[in-house]
């Protein structure tokens, strides 16, 4: 997060350069030191109609989602779009298909019996909530902190994404610290107790969340980071290692390919509902702040009704960016002809933040109680997981 910031400062289009160099290092050590172990059955067909169903239905149906946060006509939101519907129920018809596919052939590609076995089916359930309850997490946290409190602790908006990246260490250092530990620990006394704990400590941190207002405290802010970094990273290794561990050997490939798919599935649906929650409150309430706040600030009427009604997107974008939004907004030309007093306000560092932070903040608390409900559930699904089992073997 602090390189991306670095780098943001420079070139946003940079930070996604960063992955580069280490993709490629992963790829090369992993070609020169990962040996096979798996023992490869032979004549086996590979599932072409299942990879194909498979691909085509997630692709077009994280498509619709995608576009279902952006704008679409008088719109805030493209739901209503016929494109995004037709997308999302086109990748359901076609994932539909493909379940029908995996239970009829010979070599399916995801394994779907695997989840007779109890604990490969409740740790795959409690990654999938916790990945749809912190997916969408850290973007929120972020513009959060890009948006409001870093411009109102006088912070430039040119200067937040590195801030932000700062300031969201603590998320870091919680999962980096209890990650190790509670793969060790659940090695030798099972996943149940660590995974579950894990999603209670994420929910109490959601709920923590609720409470903070706009301009919050900071270290009452880096403790509920720390404690939501702790409680994924108290959940994340026990859980894989329980689903692994129990599937037969030869399975594992496809019961980890599965297992990512549910996870990275869940976060990108996260991001396009939390999102959503956000968008659609801003679009309510900021439209009319936002025409009053411009006006008595010297700008024309009919411009500052037309800036108000642009989707509150483009400002949300625009402070994730680095950019202060009410400069991209107004045009350059109004922006000219205000009076200097009335620019440095617009352009000042707290009258964006103090705009949108009612109506930020009472959507943001939506979406806290809602993960910190998925993530109830998902301490529910990895409690009846049962006792700890390691294939062809049970061990209390």
């Amino acid at each position: 997060m602090i390189v991306g910031g670095i780098l943001a400062a420079i070139n946003w289009r940079l930070v996604f350069l960063v992955s580069v160099p280490i993709g490629i290092a992963g790829t090369i050590w992993a070609y020169t030191m990962l040996r096979e172990t798996a023992t490869i059955r032979e004549h086996q067909k590979i599932d072409w109609l299942g990879n194909a169903t498979f691909a085509l239905g997630l692709t077009i149906f994280l498509l619709g989602i995608t576009y279902g946060i952006e704008p679409y006509g008088g719109s805030p939101m493209g739901w209503g779009n016929p494109l995004v519907i037709g997308a999302i129920l086109l990748g359901i018809v076609l994932l539909a298909s493909f379940i029908w596919i995996e239970l009829h052939v010979d070599d399916p590609m995801f394994r779907l019996d695997l989840f007779k076995i109890r604990m490969f089916a409740a740790g795959n359930i409690a990654g999938f909530l916790s990945a749809l309850g912190r997916g969408g997490l850290q973007f929120m946290l972020i513009i959060w902190l890009q948006g409001i409190w870093l411009p109102l602790h006088g912070y430039s908006f040119e200067e937040t994404p590195l801030w932000a990246g700062i300031f969201m260490t603590p998320l870091l250092i919680g999962f980096i610290l209890m990650g190790p530990i509670s793969g060790y620990l659940s090695d030798r006394f099972g996943a149940r107790l660590f995974s579950t704990t894990g999603m209670l400590i994420q929910m109490l941190g959601f709920l923590g969340l609720t409470l903070l207002p706009a301009n919050f405290n900071y270290p009452l802010f880096a403790v509920l980071l720390f404690m939501l970094g702790c409680g994924s990273g108290l959940f994340a290794s026990p859980n894989t290692s329980s689903i692994m561990s129990s599937v037969p050997p030869e399975t594992r490939g496809v019961s980890s390919g599965m297992r990512g798919t549910f996870q990275n599935s869940a976060t990108l649906v996260s991001i396009g509902l939390f999102f959503s929650i956000v968008t659609v409150g801003l679009a309510s309430a900021l439209p009319s702040t936002l025409a009053t706040g411009l006006i008595t600030n010297g700008v024309p009427d009919k411009t500052a009704t037309a800036i108000a009604h642009l989707p509150p997107t483009a400002a949300l974008f625009g402070a994730f960016l680095g950019y202060n939004p009410i400069g991209e907004l107004i045009p350059p030309p109004v922006l000219q002809a205000i009076s200097p007093a009335h620019r440095a306000i617009l352009l000042g560092k707290t009258f964006f933040p103090n705009l949108i932070s009612t109506p930020f903040m009472d959507s943001l608390h939506a979406v806290f109680y809602i993960s910190a409900a998925l993530c109830l559930i998902g301490a529910a699904a990895s409690l009846l997981r049962g006792k700890r089992v390691v294939y062809g073997q049970e061990k209390h």
